[in-house]
C-alpha cells in the first residue's frame, strides 16, 4: 500500500484505522447485507449508527445534557447565513475578522441586520489573534461571532474569548475535537467536518436549548435549528455515510484515550515542525508565535519562485497539498489528528535537505 502524507487543508486525511474499517463494512455493515451508503436512514441499523455518533461525540466533547447536537448540511459556509437567521433576535450582532471564513461569515450576516465588526486582525494579514473584551461588545447584540482556528492563516485562539453575559458562537471546523474545549462556555459550536471529522458532506451543530426556537418567519426550513432539534436530524435524508465515519472518528479517538490524548499527540506534532521553522534560516512561520495554530502551519521561504520549487519537491517525494491557499501563496501543513507523528518528522528531514540545497 502506498499511502502518501497529505497535508491538505481539508477535505484531509482520516486515520487509517478509520479508512479500513470503512473498506471492511463496505458491501455489508454489521450483517446487515447492504452498505451504509444504501441503507434507509428510517432504519432501525442506521437509527442505531447515528445515535450511538452522537453518544460518543458527547462523551469525546463532554458536552451537557442542555445543549443539542445536529448533524446537518451544507457545510460550515451555510451556517454563516442559519446563525444570524437563528439567533438575531434585535437585529444586531458583533463580529471578529481574524481570517477569511471570519470574514464570510460577518459579510453574510449583514444581509440579515446589523452586523458589526468589532475587532479585526487585517491589519497584519492576518497573522495574529485580535484581543476583545467585554466593553468592546454593544449592550444589544445578540451575540459574538468568531472562528476560532484559522486555516488559511495558521492562527488559533490561545483561550476562550472574553465576550461577558453575551451568546459566543464559534465556527471550530479546522480545530474541532483536536483538544478540550468548554463547550458550557459557547452559546453555539459549529464545523464542517472534512477537516478533522470526516469526509465532506456532514456539519456538526452544538447548540444550547434556550437558543432554539428564535428563527425569524422567513428561515428556510432546512436552516432551522428548532425543526432539526425537534427531528433528530432527521428532518429529510442526512449525510448518512458521513455521519457513519464521523462515528469511527469519534470512537478512534475514545481509543486513544479521548481528547487530553488527542491534544498531547497534537502539541507535540506541531512543535515538531514550528521548533525546526524557529531554527531555519530559510523557512519562516507565517503566524505570530502566541497565536499559532495546532493544526495549520503556514510558512514561506521570502521567494515566491523558491516557494513554487519546494512545493513541487515535495509533492514528488509523497508531502502532497503543502501548497498554501491561492489567497496568500506560499506554502501550510495541515497536520490534524489523523496526520501521524512520523509525518511530521518525515517532511521536517526533507524540508531540512531542501534547505541544505538551496541556501
Amino acid at each position: 500500500m502506498n499511502r502518501v502524507y497529505n497535508f491538505s487543508a481539508g477535505p484531509s486525511m482520516l486515520p487509517l484505522p478509520v479508512l479500513e474499517q470503512c473498506a471492511k463494512e463496505m458491501t455489508d455493515y454489521n450483517g446487515s447485507g447492504m452498505s451504509v451508503m444504501e441503507m434507509s436512514h428510517r432504519s432501525p441499523v442506521y437509527d442505531a449508527i447515528i445515535k450511538e455518533a452522537e453518544k460518543d461525540l458527547r462523551e469525546l466533547m463532554n458536552i451537557p445534557d442542555n445543549y443539542k447536537v445536529l448533524f446537518v448540511q451544507g457545510g460550515a459556509s451555510t451556517q454563516f447565513a442559519a446563525i444570524p437567521l437563528n439567533l438575531m433576535k434585535t437585529g444586531k450582532a458583533d463580529y471578529v475578522v481574524s481570517g477569511q471564513f471570519s470574514k464570510k461569515a460577518y459579510e453574510e450576516a449583514q444581509k440579515y441586520g446589523d452586523a458589526k465588526c468589532i475587532a479585526s486582525s487585517k491589519d497584519r494579514t492576518f497573522a495574529y489573534i485580535p484581543t476583545i473584551t467585554p466593553d468592546m461588545v454593544r449592550p444589544d447584540a445578540d451575540y459574538v461571532h468568531v472562528c476560532y482556528n484559522n486555516t488559511i492563516f495558521g492562527t488559533k485562539y490561545p483561550e476562550v474569548p472574553n465576550v461577558g453575559d453575551k451568546v459566543l458562537v464559534a465556527d471550530m471546523s479546522s480545530c474541532i475535537i483536536s483538544e478540550p474545549v468548554d463547550v458550557t462556555k459557547f452559546g453555539v459550536i459549529y464545523a464542517g467536518a472534512q477537516k478533522n471529522m470526516a469526509p465532506a458532506g456532514v456539519t456538526i451543530v452544538i447548540i444550547r436549548e434556550d437558543l432554539l426556537g428564535n428563527a425569524r418567519p422567513e428561515t428556510p426550513t432546512m436552516l432551522d435549528y428548532k425543526v432539526m432539534a425537534d427531528n433528530d436530524s432527521m428532518y429529510n435524508t442526512p449525510p448518512c455515510y458521513a455521519i457513519y465515519v464521523a462515528g469511527l472518528v469519534y470512537k478512534w479517538i475514545l481509543g486513544l484515550g479521548g481528547l487530553e490524548a488527542m491534544k498531547k499527540i497534537n502539541e507535540e506534532k506541531a512543535a515538531i515542525l514550528y521548533d525546526y521553522l524557529d531554527s531555519s534560516e530559510l523557512f519562516k512561520p507565517g503566524a505570530d508565535k502566541e497565536f499559532r495554530s495546532m493544526m495549520n502551519v503556514t510558512f514561506v521561504t521570502g521567494d515566491e519562485e523558491l516557494d513554487k520549487k519546494f512545493c513541487k519537491e515535495a509533492d514528488a517525494a509523497g508531502f502532497k497539498n503543502l501548497k498554501g491557499h491561492r489567497s496568500v501563496g506560499g506554502m501550510r501543513a495541515s497536520i490534524y489528528n489523523a496526520m501521524p507523528t512520523e509525518g511530521v518528522k518525515a517532511l521536517v528531514e526533507f524540508m531540512k535537505d531542501f534547505e541544505n540545497k538551496n541556501k
